[in-house]
């Protein structure tokens, strides 16, 4: 399984020329520079298998992730773990992990921060398609109507409503790695990938 931590730069196009015509292809730039194996889980030790690796190197952390961090000999402000069912995983504490574990063509998995919209009403984060507006409406066009019943007298856990929107994690499943460039540490992923530009993104290979 290949795998990588990276933040997101922002978004670009590529032009491919086929036999008819020339496809322009929408792409998310990642940059996976200094990313380190930090530590190696293994069935015996820890229960499960799992790799921990490190992002993004920092001045300066606490006691305890110095010390967790004394065999790579460097800080970072990211740790993120990744599952791997692979009893064969090779990868060792201190391993700096480059962009060209992936090749173009790759299917992956990427996992981020939704960019976050603060509090919007029902339309807007459920789309409702609001009520009328004739017979007497004025100031109810957008609101969410009745939300309760006669009986059980309360709102129903799960009932859509208005609140806060975006802001968790998301995992998009389904992308293809159109580049790689290994000069600048960057991956060309197609289509769009969650959060803003500077997000730490986790890219695992389906």
């Amino acid at each position: 399984m290949k795998f990588i931590l990276g933040k997101k730069v922002g978004m670009s196009q590529i032009f491919v020329e086929g036999d008819k015509e020339t496809k322009v292809i929408p792409v998310t730039l990642v940059e996976a520079d200094s990313c380190y194996v930090t530590q190696v889980k293994n069935q015996e030790k820890d229960g499960y298998e799992a790799v921990q690796v490190a992002f993004e190197e920092s001045k300066r952390v606490n006691k305890p992730m110095a010390g967790h961090l004394q065999g790579v000999g460097k800080f970072f402000r990211y740790l993120r773990e990744i599952r791997n069912d692979n009893k064969d995983n090779k990868s060792q504490v201190g391993e700096k992990m480059e962009v060209t574990v992936f090749e173009a063509g790759d299917k992956v998995k990427v996992t981020g921060i939704a960019k976050a919209k603060g509090f919007q009403g029902a339309m807007k984060r459920h789309g409702f398609k609001g009520g009328k507006a004739s017979h007497g409406q004025k100031h109810s066009n957008r609101r969410v109507g009745s939300i309760g019943a006669t009986y059980p007298e309360r709102v129903i856990k799960g009932k859509k409503m208005a609140g806060r929107m975006g802001g968790g994690q998301i995992t998009q499943v389904g992308l293809e790695i159109v580049r790689v460039d290994a000069e600048k540490n960057l991956l060309l992923i197609k289509g769009c990938v969650p959060g803003n530009n500077g997000t730490l993104l986790k890219i695992v290979s389906e």
